[in-house]
This record gives C-alpha cells, sequence and structure tokens, in this order.
C-alpha cells in the first residue's frame, strides 16, 4: 500500500480479538468481546451496561448475572491483556541468546508483536487502567512491574558489559516501551507494514536509544 494514501484509523477499525484460550466460552466471551470494541471505540467511561448488553443480544440483568459490574469486565480485560504481554515477554527473553543486544532485541520483537497482533486489547489495556479502582488493577500493575523489570535488566545488562551508552535507565526503558505501546493506537488491517515488517524495525529504534554499537543496529 502507498503510505502516502493511507488514511490512519482508530484501532477499533480491527476485530476485538482476544488471545487464544484465555475468553471465557458462550456469553460471556461474547461480553468481553463487545465490550472490548466499544471500549476502545468510545473510551470506558462513555461505555454504559445497557449499551454493551445490547451489542451482544441480552438484556443489562442477563449481564449482570455474569458480570457483577462494568469495572469487573474492564479489570479482566486488563488483566487478560497485561498476562497476555508477561507470557510473551518471559517467553522470549527465555529463548533469547545471553547477550544484551539479543535480550534487548527479543523484547522489543514481542512487545510491538502483542501490540500488532492485539490492537483493541492494547489500548483498552493500556488507557483505561486508570478508571479501575486499587484492587481490581493490582494485579495488572504486578504483571505491568514484572514487565518493566524485564526490560530494565537488559538494559543494566547491556550498559554494565559497555555495550549500551544510557545515562539514564528508567527513561531508556520508558521511551522504548512507550514507543511500543503506541503502535497499537494505528496498526489495524489497512496499515500499510506487515507486524514482522514493524517490530524488526522498532528494535533497530531501541538500539539506537540505548546508544548500541552500529553493528548492533544493523
Amino acid at each position: 500500500m502507498d503510505v502516502s494514501v493511507w488514511k490512519p484509523r482508530r484501532v477499533v477499525a480491527g476485530p476485538a480479538e482476544l488471545p487464544e484460550g484465555v475468553a471465557p466460552v458462550g456469553t460471556r466471551g461474547r461480553i468481553l468481546r463487545a465490550a472490548l470494541a466499544l471500549f476502545a471505540e468510545s473510551g470506558y467511561s462513555a461505555v454504559s451496561i445497557r449499551r454493551i448488553a445490547a451489542e451482544v443480544g441480552i438484556t443489562s440483568a442477563s449481564l449482570y448475572a455474569h458480570y457483577r459490574s462494568k469495572e469487573q469486565i474492564l479489570a479482566e480485560l486488563v488483566l487478560i491483556g497485561h498476562r497476555e504481554l508477561h507470557v510473551r515477554l518471559t517467553s522470549a527473553l527465555a529463548t533469547a541468546e545471553p547477550t544484551a543486544v539479543a535480550q534487548l532485541s527479543a523484547l522489543v520483537r514481542e512487545h510491538v508483536l502483542v501490540h500488532t497482533d492485539f490492537p483493541l486489547l492494547a489500548v483498552v489495556t493500556n488507557s483505561e487502567l486508570h478508571a479501575l479502582p486499587e484492587e481490581l488493577a493490582a494485579p495488572a500493575l504486578e504483571l505491568r512491574s514484572s514487565c518493566s523489570r524485564l526490560l530494565i535488566g537488559s538494559l543494566e545488562l547491556g550498559a554494565d558489559a559497555g555495550v549500551f551508552r544510557i545515562e539514564n535507565l528508567q527513561l531508556g526503558a520508558i521511551a522504548i516501551a512507550g514507543m511500543a505501546m503506541q503502535v497499537a493506537q494505528w496498526f489495524g488491517p489497512d496499515a500499510p507494514f506487515a507486524p514482522n515488517e514493524v517490530a524488526d524495525n522498532y528494535v533497530r529504534y531501541a538500539l539506537r536509544i540505548v546508544g548500541a554499537d552500529e553493528g548492533a543496529v544493523q
């Protein structure tokens, strides 16, 4: 596709997909997918239980038999998103070579691919977490912190080995994670780039952020 004629669209243009095997079956799963699409399109605060129920084709009373509140629906989606990210990052790190460049590259690549595979889920997970009360957000926040530690660990490894030249590890981690998270805001079925192409380029961007040698960036 010609980039010059590509018109960015809201992430809602893509399907409301959830990772395989994690969504409940039946009505409960349909509720999650409907809520996911609506939260991504309009934002959590603008979506009512009645609207979610109508999208599923049930009454509000029937929906409450599956979820006690709208907050619980969001909490489950946010936890699914963070679990998927954590599982994929830990798996990528476990199979990467034990060098700083290889580990950072594996983490960034998988982080980007999570956001191209499930852009709606990523947008809701990242943008609506703040809407949850502390007790409902806590499980996701723990996973989020664990993911951050994986990234910072790879940066520390590179800095200690003299492979990375970065003054502030925390800011570097924030910059790298932030650019990967933004992929979900624009990536969709009509994007002019394949997921692997996006991931490969973002790996190179991340290596430049940490000041890796040009040979490692190629």
